[in-house]
C-alpha cells in the first residue's frame, strides 16, 4: 500500500521516540544486529513505503527488496544484508550494523558496503544502525585506507530524521526510486572522470594478461601466438571463475589464496584445483580428458606450462578482502563482466622475433573503429522484442520442442562476449520459472527445488538443460567464444552454493555444468567454404560452414531468434578477396556497405520464417542510395517489425547513428517507428512512442524506409502527380570540389583562377576574399557549365540547426567547396528563382528531413545528392493559370527576399534590423503559405508540418 509523505513523517517521528525511550537497551552487548534490523531498520525502510516483508506475496524473484540473514563466512559477508530493486534491477543496497558501531568514523563498515556497491555498478548505497544513516557515492574504487567519510555524500543522526525527511524521502522512498527521482538525484551527484567497476576490473585484467604474456613467453620457448593467446585466456578465465565461485559460496574461500603460501602455485593451481573443477563443474573450461560425447579436444596446453611464483602470485593475492581487493565476487554481475570482456577482446597477443610478448589491439578492432558494448537495456529490449514474442505461453516443454517439434534456438553469430546470449539466457530462465510457479506439479520435482526459506528455484539439471537446448552462438575470434562460454556457465551457477550444487549432483549423478562446445562455436559467420580452393585460405579467414556446425538448427529450417550487434566493418577497410566475397554471395550489397548489413543479410538466411531478428546496426541503409536492393529484399522477402533510431551517443566513442531494428521471416503489412531527438540522454527503452506505418507507402524502386508516414504521404502525392517533376528531371547538379585539388593563390589574376565560394546560407553565400587554383581538377571542361557566370542554386551540403535546407541563388563565375551543391536548370520554365523559393521553404526542409535517415543524423546531418535530386517541384503553371499567378508571386517574393537578406547582414543600427527582420519573417512566411498552395496540403497537413500538432 503506498504512504503520502506526511503519513511516512508520522511513522518515522513515533520510530525515533521508541529509539530514544529505548536507546540504552538497543545498545547493550548482548543486543544482535538481527534485533536491530527487526525492530528498527526494517520499519525505517517501511515508512520509506518498502514491501520489507513481502506482503504483496511476490514471487522470489521479483521481490522489492531481498534480505540476506547475517552469516559470516571468513570474516565476510556472503551478500549485503537489503537489495532494494525495481523489478529484478538493484537499484541500491543497505548495510545493516549493531548500534554503538561509530559509522562517522569507522573506516571498516564503510569499506565494506562500498566494495558491494562499486561491484554490482550501483550508484548509491547506505549504512547505517539507525542512530546514524549515511549515503555513500559507490561509483569509485573503495581502497582500505579510505576514511569513512571518503565518497559518503549524505550524513545523518537519528534525531535529524524527523526534520530532514524530505531529503531521504525524495531520494530513498519507493516512489522516488519508481518514479525516476532517484535515478535524477544520480545524475545529479555524479562526478567527471569516475572509472566504475567494470574500467577497472578491465585494467586490472589487462594487467594480468601483459605480466603472464611476457612471462609464459620467455619460461615457454615453443609457444605459438595462437597458443600464447589461448593459454593467456584459459588462465585469466579459471581465476576469475574460481574466485567468483568461492564469493557466491560454490568453492571454499580463500583456496586460491592458500595456494600462495608455498612455491610452484602455478603446478599446484592445475594439479590441485583445476582438476577438481574437472570433476565437480564438467565445463569446457576445466576439460583435460577426452569423454564420449564431446567433440571439443581436451586441453593439452596448459598443464604442462611454466609460471613463475612472482608473477602469478600478486594477481591471485590481490583478489582478496585482506589484500585490498575492491571487489566483492558475489554481488559482481555476470553481465558486467561481459562489459569487462568485450573490450578486453579487443587487443591480442602478438609475438616479436625474439620472443617477447606484445599486447596490441586487434586489426579487425581498428577497421571497426573500436570496441563497443551494447548497454543492458538495449540487449533486454532486443531479447523482449525477439524472444519474448515467441515464448509467450508456451511451457518449457513446448519450447523443448516435444518429441515432433525442434526446439526453440536462439543465436547470435557474432557473439562477442556474451551479452545478448546472456541476455536470452536469464528471460529464458525467468520464462520457465514462472511457467513452473503458475502450473506446479510432482512431474517438474526434476526442474525445480524449494531453498531453506521456502523459495522455488530451477534446479542446477534445469538450468543446464535450458543452456544447452536452446543458446547458440559464434564467433570469429576464440578468444571471444571462451569468454561466452565462460559468462554462461557463471550465469548457470547463479543462486546456487555448495550445499545445492552437492545435493543435486548426489542426486542426478551428473556434473554441474555442461560442455558448451556444440553451442557455442568459432568461425566466420559470414565466410563459407566456398570462399577458396586453398585451404590456407579457409584457415585465414575461418570459413564456417552452418549446415555443418549446426545440422539440427539447420534441418528443422533454422533457427527461432537470432541477435546482436555485429561488427560495422567499412568496405574501406575490407580485404579485396573478401569484399569480392560479400559481393558474390550476397546479391544485395551494392557500392558500398559495411559489415553490418551482411550480417542482416546472412540472418535473414538462417531465422526461421516464423522467427525474428532483432539487430542493431548503422542506420544509412534506411534510404540511403546504396542499399534499395536490401531494402527491397527485407519488405519482398522478409519483414520489418520495428525500426528505433537511437541517440548519437548511445555508444560511447563510437561515431556512427545506430538503430535497433526487429525483422520477421516473413512479409508484414506494418511496422512501427521512432527516432529519438537529437542529442537525447536515454538509460531505458521503456514507453517509446511509436508511429504506425503501412508498407505499403514502401515503394520500388527504391524501397526507402518510411521514417515518417505524414511526410512520405505528401511527398507519394506530389511525385505521382502529373504537375510534378523531381528535382534531378529539371536540373543537372554536382557535388563540389575538395579542397584538396586546389592550389591557393590570392594575387593571380589569371583567367585559370577562379572565386572560391566557401558557405552557403537561405538566400546568400559568403563573400569571397581568397581564390584557388584548378591546376588539380580533374574532367574541368565537363564541370564547367557549374561554375559559369549563369544562375544556379547553390544548396548546402549540411542541414542547419532548425532542420532547414540552406539555397541560394549564384550567377557569378565561382567555384565551390565540397559542402555546396551546385544544380543548374535544364529547362526555360519554372524560373531558377521559383524552384530556389521551393527548396527554401519550410515545407521541402520538412519532407527531407523526414524522408532521409543521412538528414537525422546527430554527428554529421546532411544532403546527399541522390536524395535531393529526389525531391518534387511543382511545374503545373505551364497549363494552369492560376498556378501560373503563384509561380509568378513566388519569384516575386524570392527576389525581395534576395534583396532584404543582404540588407540585414549589413544593418548595424538595432532598429534598423529589427524592421529588416520583420520583413523577412513575414516574406519567408508568405512563401511557405504559397508553397503548401502548390502542394495542395491540407489544414491538418499544414499543422503537421509546423509542428502545431
Amino acid at each position: 500500500m503506498s504512504k503520502t509523505f506526511d503519513q511516512s513523517k508520522d511513522e518515522i517521528a513515533k520510530l525515533c521516540q521508541y529509539f530514544t525511550t529505548n536507546r540504552k537497551a538497543f545498545f547493550a552487548s548482548g543486543v544482535k544486529e538481527a534485533h536491530i534490523r527487526q525492530s528498527l531498520i526494517d520499519p525505517f525502510f517501511e515508512a520509506l513505503g518498502w514491501d520489507m516483508r513481502n506482503a504483496s506475496m511476490a514471487a522470489p524473484q521479483y521481490r522489492e527488496v531481498i534480505t540476506e540473514d547475517s552469516l559470516d563466512v571468513e570474516g565476510q559477508q556472503k551478500a549485503p544484508d537489503y537489495t532494494f530493486r525495481v523489478g529484478t534491477l538493484p537499484k541500491f543496497y543497505v548495510e545493516a550494523k549493531k548500534c554503538g558501531v561509530n559509522i562517522n568514523i569507522d573506516m571498516g563498515p564503510a569499506y565494506q558496503l562500498r566494495r558491494y556497491g562499486f561491484s554490482a555498478k550501483l550508484a548509491l548505497s547506505i549504512l547505517t544502525d539507525f542512530e546514524e544513516l549515511g549515503v555513500y557515492d559507490c561509483a569509485s574504487r573503495p581502497r582500505p585506507i579510505d576514511k569513512a567519510s571518503h565518497a559518503r555524500i549524505q550524513y545523518f543522526g537519528f534525531s535529524e530524521y524527523p526534520d530532514r525527511w524530505r531529503e531521504i524521502w525524495d531520494i530513498f522512498s519507493r516512489e522516488a526510486v519508481w518514479s525516476g527521482s532517484f535515478d535524477q538525484y544520480v545524475a545529479s551527484k555524479r562526478k567527471r572522470g569516475t572509472s566504475e567497476v567494470d574500467s577497472e576490473f578491465l585494467k586490472d585484467i589487462e594487467g594480468w594478461r601483459d605480466v603472464l604474456a611476457r612471462n609464459l613467453a620467455i619460461r615457454n620457448n615453443d609457444l605459438s601466438t595462437d597458443d600464447l593467446n589461448a593459454a593467456v585466456q584459459k588462465i585469466i578465465d579459471r581465476i576469475i571463475f574460481l574466485r567468483m565461485a568461492e564469493d557466491r559460496g560454490l568453492e571454499s574461500y580463500g583456496q586460491l589464496l592458500k595456494l600462495c603460501e608455498q612455491p610452484d602455485i602455478y603446478n599446484r593451481f592445475m594439479d590441485k584445483v583445476c582438476q577438481k573443477a574437472d570433476q565437480k563443474y564438467n565445463s569446457g573450461l576445466f576439460h583435460f580428458e577426452k569423454e564420449a560425447g564431446v567433440s571439443e579436444a581436451p586441453d593439452s596446453l596448459t598443464p604442462d606450462l611454466t609460471v613463475d611464483d612472482n608473477v602469478l602470485k600478486p594477481i591471485l593475492q590481490n583478489l582478496y578482502f585482506e589484500h585490498g581487493c575492491p571487489y566483492h565476487f558475489g554481488v559482481l554481475p555476470v553481465e558486467i563482466l561481459g562489459t569487462v570482456y568485450e573490450r578486453f577482446l579487443g587487443k591480442v597477443i602478438r609475438l616479436t622475433a625474439g620472443h617477447q610478448a606484445k599486447v596490441e589491439e586487434k586489426p579487425e578492432v581498428r577497421k571497426a573503429g573500436g570496441v563497443y558494448y551494447t548497454p543492458a537495456y538495449i540487449v533486454n529490449y532486443i531479447v523482449q522484442n525477439t524472444v519474448g514474442k515467441q515464448v509467450e505461453g508456451k511451457s518449457p516443454v513446448d519450447l523443448a520442442g516435444g518429441k515432433t517439434k525442434s526446439p526453440f534456438r536462439v543465436l547470435d553469430m557474432a557473439c562477442g562476449s556474451g551479452s545478448f546470449l546472456l541476455g536470452a539466457y536469464q528471460f529464458l530462465l525467468d520464462h520457465c520459472l514462472k511457467w513452473y510457479l503458475a502450473n506446479p506439479s510432482k512431474k517438474y520435482d526434476s526442474a525445480v527445488y524449494q531453498n531453506s526459506k521456502g523459495e522455488t528455484h530451477l534446479t542446477i539439471g534445469e538450468r543446464k538443460r535450458i543452456l544447452t537446448t536452446h543458446i547458440y552462438g559464434v564467433d570469429i575470434d576464440r578468444q571471444a567464444v571462451e569468454t561466452t562460454k565462460l559468462s554462461l556457465l557463471l550465469k548457470a551457477l547463479e543462486g546456487e552454493n555448495d550445499t545445492t550444487l552437492s545435493k543435486q549432483m548426489t542426486l542426478f549423478h551428473e556434473r554441474a555444468l555442461p560442455n558448451l562446445s556444440d553451442n557455442i562455436k568459432c568461425g566466420n559467420s559470414l565466410i563459407a567454404s566456398d570462399f577458396s580452393m586453398l585451404p590456407e585460405d579457409l584457415v585465414r579467414v575461418n570459413a564456417f560452414d552452418w549446415p555443418a556446425q549446426f545440422p539440427d538448427a539447420m534441418k528443422s529450417g533454422g533457427f527461432d531468434a537470432i541477435i546482436g550487434n555485429p561488427p560495422y566493418i567499412p568496405i574501406e577497410a575490407m580485404e579485396e578477396k573478401e569484399r569480392l566475397y560479400y559481393q558474390r554471395s550476397y546479391s544485395q550489397v551494392e557500392r558500398k556497405f559495411d559489415t553490418s548489413i551482411v550480417f542482416i543479410l546472412r540472418a535473414l538466411r538462417l531465422v526461421k520464417r516464423s522467427g525474428f531478428v532483432g539487430y542493431i546496426s548503422s542506420i544509412t541503409w534506411e534510404t540511403g542510395e546504396n542499399y534499395s536492393f536490401l531494402r527491397k529484399h527485407m519488405f519482398t522477402e522478409h519483414g520489418v517489425c520495428e525500426v528505433l533510431n537511437l541517440p548519437f551517443d548511445t555508444f560511447k566513442d563510437a561515431y556512427v547513428d545506430t538503430g535497433v531494428y526487429i525483422l520477421h521471416g516473413q512479409p508484414t503489412k506494418s511496422y512501427r517507428i521512432y527516432r529519438y531527438p537529437k542529442k537525447t540522454k536515454i538509460t531505458s527503452l521503456v514507453d517509446v512512442k511509436f508511429i504506425n506505418v503501412d508498407t505499403s507507402l514502401i515503394t520500388a524502386p527504391d524501397y526507402r524506409l518510411v521514417l515518417n508516414p505524414s511526410a512520405q504521404t505528401i511527398l507519394i502525392r506530389a511525385s505521382q502527380s502529373p504537375g510534378f517533376k523531381c528535382l534531378g528531371e529539371i536540373t543537372k547538379s554536382t557535388q563540389g570540389l575538395a579542397a584538396n585539388r586546389f592550389e591557393r593563390n590570392d594575387l593571380a589574376q589569371s583567367d585559370e583562377w577562379y572565386p572560391f565560394g566557401e558557405d552557403v546560407q537561405a538566400y546568400r553565400y559568403e563573400l569571397v576574399v581568397k581564390v584557388r587554383s584548378f591546376a588539380f581538377m580533374h574532367n574541368f571542361q565537363s564541370l564547367k557549365q557549374f561554375y559559369a557566370a549563369e544562375p544556379k542554386i547553390l544548396i548546402r551540403r549540411i542541414i542547419n540547426r532548425q532542420d532547414r535546407l540552406d539555397a541560394c541563388l549564384c550567377d557569378k563565375q565561382m567555384v565551390f567547396k565540397k559542402d555546396i551543391n551546385p544544380f543548374v536548370l535544364t529547362i526555360a520554365k519554372p524560373n531558377t528563382k521559383f524552384v530556389l523559393g521551393v527548396i527554401n521553404s519550410r515545407l521541402l526542409s520538412y519532407l527531407y528531413v523526414n524522408t532521409s535517415a543521412i538528414a537525422t543524423k546527430d554527428d554529421f546531418r546532411q544532403t546527399t545528392l541522390a536524395e535531393l535530386r529526389h525531391l518534387p517541384i511543382p511545374i503545373t503553371y505551364v497549363n494552369a493559370p492560376t498556378d501560373k499567378q503563384r509561380h509568378d508571386k513566388l519569384v516575386g517574393l524570392v527576389e525581395k527576399m534576395l534583396a532584404l537578406t543582404p540588407k540585414l547582414r549589413g544593418a548595424t543600427a538595432e532598429s534598423e534590423k529589427a524592421a529588416l527582420q520583420n520583413a523577412v519573417t513575414t516574406t519567408d512566411a508568405e512563401i511557405d503559405r504559397l508553397v503548401y498552395q502548390l502542394y495542395g496540403l491540407t489544414k491538418e497537413e499544414i499543422k503537421i508540418v509546423e509542428g502545431k500538432c
